[in-house]
């Protein structure tokens, strides 16, 4: 494979900017540019050099670590360098130059470490989050899942099935062999039933840890001139939003991401709710009207008390704003705020923070984050209630087995048929 470089670091003017190598080209590279390999994960500062004309480049700090034990399982070295933009160019354009050297692909070096074995699909996955994190709750989910949480679920639920399938594939292929007892049902049912229960109990929190990654979407709804517009922005701190007392303001839905007791949060202005006279105004309130199903809370925004239709409270949860609370006090059962002076703002932040907890969690259960996940153990799931709720030849049992094994494999790696004939071999000592 070719060996691969790119700047690890942010593009732009800083006081550090790492480069990273991979490959087989690597201690030749360092040995060219930097006069010599340090010692493996051992710090070194040296002078890089162009190799064509020998021009300095930079004075900097040097790391090496030889395959396999590195990030990606090959030869692996970075580059730490001054940050000013003509120093990282200098470099990058140095090393382009070099045959055999490309720039990375994106999300190769990830890509070479899952060939290698040093992370699984799941971790490679929470790494991308990791990096996208935006609030402590995304960071706590992603560390967890990049920290080998799900691989070692799935680890554990795929040796349960390997020894279900050795149990019947014994039976299957060996049943004439002296040290091979009749097959256990019971032990079968003993295997796959705690199974199968894990992975509902997996099933049913996965909602949580996948909106986890969207944010909690928060609308804010309500007649025109509520204080909808005035609202966002008192919550974003900046003027996101035109405020003006002419209704119908506010055409588009805008939204602020915001993070909230820990978790990430989407508010959204919307269009005031009306029979709009003007074709633009109606859009607008009709696009509101379809978006109320997707949010997880609305904030019901009204100045006078009034009350928010039934089909919409039957739709999601609304959480009634009195506005203007600084004009009049807020009724009973109303949550008052004035986004004028701000007054009431950080309780409301509360409550909405109170509802996304509700929802989210806080990331440290997190186990199924993505859809993918999601639709392989519900797969795997499916084979084994097959399993265990209907009669079948063992043929038919063995073959949903290993379909459920399939299906684990697509989260993290393969199923190989070498582990169950590792397994039956080593519990009946067949052959001996």
């Amino acid at each position: 494979m070719d060996t691969i470089f790119a700047l690890g670091t942010g593009p732009g003017r800083a006081a550090i900017a790492v480069i990273r190598l991979s490959g087989q080209a690597v201690q030749q590279v360092l040995t060219d540019v930097t006069g010599g390999v340090p010692d493996p994960r051992v710090l070194r500062l040296a002078t890089l050099r162009d190799p064509a004309n020998g021009e300095e480049l930079d004075r900097g700090l040097t790391f090496f670590f030889p395959a396999p034990h590195s990030a990606t399982g090959e030869d692996y070295a970075e580059l730490h360098l001054h940050g000013g933009r003509a120093v990282v160019d200098g470099v990058l354009s140095a090393l382009s130059r070099r045959p055999g050297l490309r720039m990375a692909e994106p999300g190769e070096f990830a890509r070479r470490g899952f060939a290698n074995g040093k992370l699984d699909l799941s971790q490679a996955e929470a790494l991308a989050d990791l990096i996208d994190a935006q609030t402590e709750a995304q960071r706590r989910q992603a560390l967890r899942i990049a920290g080998g949480a799900l691989r070692r679920e799935v680890e554990r639920w795929r040796a349960a099935l390997i020894e279900a399938l050795a149990l019947v594939e014994a039976e299957l292929d060996f049943s004439d062999e002296s040290d091979v007892g009749n097959f256990d049902q019971a032990r079968l049912r003993q295997l796959l039933e705690p199974l199968l229960v894990e992975m509902h109990a997996a099933l049913k929190a996965a909602p949580a840890s996948e909106r986890m990654r969207e944010g909690f979407l928060v609308m804010i709804l309500g007649a025109p001139n509520a204080g909808k517009s005035t609202l966002l922005n008192a919550l974003a701190r900046r003027d996101l939003a035109i405020v003006s007392p002419t209704p119908g303001t506010t055409r588009d839905m805008i939204e602020a991401h915001l993070d909230v007791e820990g978790l990430p949060v989407t508010f959204v202005d919307t269009a005031g709710l009306r029979d709009a006279a003007d074709e633009i105004e109606r859009i607008g309130v009709d696009r509101v009207l379809e978006r109320i199903g997707t949010a997880d809370l609305v904030l019901w925004l009204s100045p006078d008390a009034q009350e928010p239709t039934p089909e919409m409270a039957a739709q999601v949860d609304v959480l009634k704003i009195a506005t203007k609370t600084d004009l009049a006090p807020a009724p009973a059962g109303w949550l008052g705020i004035s986004a004028k002076t701000s007054a009431g703002v950080d309780a409301l932040l509360k409550e909405v923070g109170a509802f996304a907890k509700q929802r989210l969690g806080d990331g440290a259960s997190a186990l199924l984050i993505r859809e993918r996940h999601r639709t392989a153990i519900s797969a795997a799931a499916a084979c084994l209630v097959s399993v265990l709720t209907s009669e079948k030849d063992l043929e038919f049992v063995a073959e949903d087995l290993r379909s459920a094994g399939r299906a684990l494999g697509r989260i993290v790696g393969a199923m190989d048929v070498e582990d169950v004939l590792e397994a039956v071999f080593a519990r009946f000592c067949i052959g001996k």
